[in-house]
């Protein structure tokens, strides 16, 4: 029959919190997610995303034009879809 090692000395003391494996893998990952989350928190800050001011000459301003000749036009395809949904596709 084998013997295992204890941790604790043969005075029977145990030892200190932070010289446990077990708390450092418990207390360990929340806490470098946590340091993650600042840091992220802080590119975020450092570095924010430029708000477009201008469309330019896209789709949108496309259909803008379509809505400017018929104000439902663009609207027709959405409306022909709702009321086949509604009648059950008939």
């Amino acid at each position: 029959m084998s013997q295992q090692a204890s941790k604790t000395p043969v005075d029977g003391r145990k030892q200190p919190w932070w010289k446990e494996p077990t708390m450092w893998l418990v207390v360990g990952g929340p806490s470098i997610v946590v340091v993650a989350s600042f840091v992220t928190l802080g590119l975020a800050l450092k570095f924010p995303d430029a708000v477009i001011e201008d469309r330019g000459q896209g789709a949108d301003s496309v259909q803008t034009a379509v809505e400017a000749k018929a104000p439902g036009a663009a609207l027709a395809p959405a409306m022909k879809a709702r009321n086949h949904a509604a009648t059950g596709g008939q």
